[in-house]
């Protein structure tokens, strides 16, 4: 499956395009992606 999201993050955070990340909730990974823009 595919999917688009926008985050906000609370606090900065170094990003860059291109970087890898997972979604984690109560120790297990539900999600994984790839940064792919950054909005300012």
């Amino acid at each position: 499956d595919n999917i688009s999201i926008e985050v906000n993050l609370d606090k900065p955070v170094a990003i860059d395009k291109g970087l890898r990340f997972a979604i984690r909730e109560g120790g297990r990974t539900i999600g994984s992606g790839i940064i792919t823009e950054i909005l300012e």
